[in-house]
């Protein structure tokens, strides 16, 4: 018992020999605390993990971070020991921006701890890239009401009737497309009943007639209705044509308008930021840049206003001289139909130089199938 006492006083007591035990006796796991006990011993005293030094290599690995760490010398080395090393990717680095850590990064050297944002030296921002950045904060002042916008009042009138026009003539589209096939079946109805009328007059002799007159009657409505369906689908195409064609190529117009716009207040608003600043050797290039960037688009959005205006014009006038006519025809045929007069139907469908398709018509004949 003397010897190992003695033994036990000897040995020096070392702490990364030490194992916690918890309450219950069990091994605690220790890892984590075991790693800030070593870190804390790797620093010189006073040497906070703010003061570590970040090394700008790695940026294009896609780990966040790598930590280099030399040996730890002992408690009682008198050697100073070195301190952690860490390479940051760029994420972690955008991380570490956002959290207020103040960056600045050399092109070549090590990560040095300073006051003010972060900052990359010596970096050469891509022109594409910058747009996009501008746009984007124009886009989210505007909607927060912070930044101002050019307006034009007058043409964003036309633009906002344009694109209220446009979902109410959808609106008729869809209606009568609906109305064409429910025609169309009422029709083909109406076809078969006076098959089966014709039939049956054919053998009951005793309602020969009767049997007549339902298919005649039901044969001259079909036929009718088969005219009314081709003013009805005439109607259908040039509205289509002038709502997905013609007014849809004017609003590609006013979506490259609208952004020729946005570019053009993003580099006003960065050249009226950079004129309110101080001008000395370092920002009077930049002034002039943004003087030149803010020429060029202030061109493009001019250009396109005007392209938008023209258009609108034309299609306006293009607009009422479709619609009128088709107008016109939808009511007479629509008109004559229902008061069962064949002559002014088909007077109408000439009038529009409207051809009726024959069933069958677009089926080729056997001798061309040889």
């Amino acid at each position: 018992m003397m010897q190992e006492s003695a033994m036990a006083q000897e040995s020096p007591k070392n702490s990364a020999a030490e194992i916690p035990v918890t309450t219950n006796g069990q091994l605690e796991d220790s890892r984590e605390h075991s790693f800030n006990r070593d870190l804390k011993y790797s620093l010189p005293v006073g040497l906070g993990l703010s003061e570590t030094k970040i090394t700008p290599h790695g940026f294009d690995s896609t780990k966040e971070g790598v930590v280099e760490a030399g040996p730890f010398p002992s408690k009682g080395s008198s050697a100073s020991p070195k301190s952690s090393v860490i390479s940051p990717s760029s994420a972690a680095a955008s991380r570490l921006a956002g959290q207020g850590c103040d960056l600045i990064i050399p092109t070549g050297g090590r990560a040095q701890q300073k006051s003010g944002p972060v900052v990359l030296a010596d970096e050469v921002k891509n022109p594409a890239m910058e747009k996009l950045e501008l746009c984007t904060r124009q886009i989210i002042s505007e909607k927060l009401g912070r930044g101002s916008r050019t307006v034009d009042l007058e043409l964003e009138a036309q633009i906002d009737i344009l694109r209220d026009n446009k979902k109410k003539y959808e609106n008729i589209l869809r209606l009568a497309q609906t109305l064409s096939t429910q025609l169309f079946q009422m029709v083909h109805t109406q076809r078969q009943l006076g098959d089966a009328f014709a039939d049956l007059s054919l053998k009951s002799l005793e309602l020969h007639e009767e049997f007549g007159y339902n298919a005649d009657t039901q044969k001259l409505l079909a036929k009718n209705g088969e005219t009314l369906l081709g003013a009805i689908n005439f109607f259908i195409a040039s509205v289509n044509t002038l709502v997905n064609k013609t007014i849809e190529d004017t609003l590609l117009t006013v979506k490259q308008y609208e952004s020729a716009r946005i570019e053009y207040d993003a580099y006003r608003t960065d050249l009226e930021e950079l004129n309110l600043g101080p001008r000395d050797a370092n920002t009077l290039p930049k002034i002039e840049q943004s003087q030149q960037l803010f020429q060029v688009h202030k061109e493009k959005y001019d250009k396109m206003r005007n392209d938008v205006s023209i258009k609108l014009k034309f299609l306006e006038e293009n607009k009422v001289k479709v619609l009128h006519n088709q107008l016109v025809l939808f009511h007479n045929a629509i008109a004559a139909y229902f008061a069962g007069n064949q002559k002014q139907l088909e007077q109408t469908l000439k009038q529009f130089h409207i051809k009726l398709k024959t069933p069958g018509a677009d089926a080729p004949s056997w001798l061309e199938e040889q």
